[in-house]
């Protein structure tokens, strides 16, 4: 494990700013999410040649309820409590500060013994490559960290919500009746549990699907703002999205025809993907991988289903088709939908037609 650097000298000005950003983003004020990453990136770039990679971090059962607390995570004033850990990577400024708050449980549990890249940068989230710790016998894990909602671009996450319940951090559904006001009210207590919920269904998704043999990462463990699970690519190279692969001839049949089988199991589990494409899908050693589960809807609640479902096999079709594949998206998917009981809709939902963009 590298050896700890002596930190950079205290900058009380920057320090300031930085408080004041967070209590800007907990406060729940909201502008442009594209302004707010902007914004985040540019105090990033300042510390980036800074920053040596070391971060402490509170237990399991510190959460984050008042602003002072949080004030502190991100200004570093740290607790003798705390364990502290050096990684590999060199985090920037408010990047470290919100790697302490979501990968710290991790190491301390011995899931991680290191962070050493990162890997991809979504909508959303960004995937870092860790060194494993002592609970996985994999050597390498991937971590995807959330950013605050506000700080994320995914538009009218709030559509594919319908029909699901809101789910804790242990992945049930709430019931908590002050939980339960804090939603309805939208406070910023209410948005962390939204954010937390859109997480869980991802992680639950995810540990669903591996278990009943579908093609996804191994789901390990989730925080409050990650997802740990199996790491997909060399230490060299993370595994690329399908979008950026030309398959062998010999290839394209089999792979198409796994992919139909893993839609399959998602119908035969009432889960439709919902952003299903060939930028969600990891092509690694000839074989596939999908990944970003968060905006699961289910093929019998949600009023839109059968038009999601639809752009899903569309979107998966138009790649292979692109591959020399003959495909017939509508006749795929009404095929696969009435399989499971389910009739084709006649009409497009007004919530997909008016606040959906189909190519979003």
């Amino acid at each position: 494990m590298p050896q700890a650097q002596t930190p950079a000298a205290f900058d009380e000005s920057k320090a300031t700013e930085h408080v004041i950003f967070v209590v800007f983003l907990l406060s729940g004020y909201t502008m442009d999410a594209n302004k707010n990453i902007e914004y985040f990136n540019e105090l990033d770039d300042e510390g980036q040649h800074e920053r040596t990679g070391r971060i402490s971090h509170p237990s399991k059962t510190a959460r984050k309820k008042h602003i002072s607390l949080a004030v502190q995570q991100f200004s570093h004033k740290q607790s003798d409590s705390r364990k502290v850990f050096s990684f590999t990577y060199k985090a920037a400024r408010f990047e470290e500060g919100w790697l302490l708050d979501s990968l710290g449980f991790f190491y301390e549990q011995q899931w991680i013994s290191d962070v050493l890249a990162k890997v991809k940068v979504g909508k959303e989230a960004s995937v870092y490559l860790c060194r494993s710790g002592e609970q996985v016998k994999a050597p390498l894990l991937a971590a995807k960290v959330y950013r605050p909602r506000m700080l994320r671009s995914l538009k009218n996450d709030h559509i594919y919500r319908q029909g699901r319940s809101v789910l804790d951090e242990s992945g049930n559904p709430i019931v908590d009746l002050g939980m339960l006001k804090a939603l309805h009210k939208r406070s910023v207590y209410g948005e962390q549990l939204q954010l937390q919920s859109w997480i869980a269904y991802e992680f639950m998704t995810l540990k669903t699907l591996h278990s009943t043999g579908a093609d996804v990462p191994q789901p390990y463990e989730m925080g409050e703002n990650a997802i740990l699970m199996g790491y997909i690519g060399s230490e060299e190279s993370p595994a690329p999205t399908l979008n950026n692969v030309n398959l062998k001839t010999s290839q394209v049949k089999p792979l198409f025809e796994r992919m139909l089988e893993n839609i399959d199991i998602m119908l035969s589990n009432d889960i439709i993907h919902g952003d299903l494409s060939a930028y969600n899908l990891l092509y690694w050693e000839g074989e596939l991988k999908m990944i970003d589960f968060p905006q699961v809807v289910s093929p019998g609640r949600h009023p839109a289903a059968w038009h999601i479902f639809s752009r899903d096999i569309t979107r998966i079709c138009e790649y292979f088709t692109s591959q020399g594949m003959q495909t017939n998206p509508a006749d795929i998917a009404r095929s696969l939908w009435q399989s499971y009981g389910f009739q084709p809709a006649s009409k497009v939902h007004t919530d997909w037609q008016d606040g959906l963009d189909p190519d979003d």
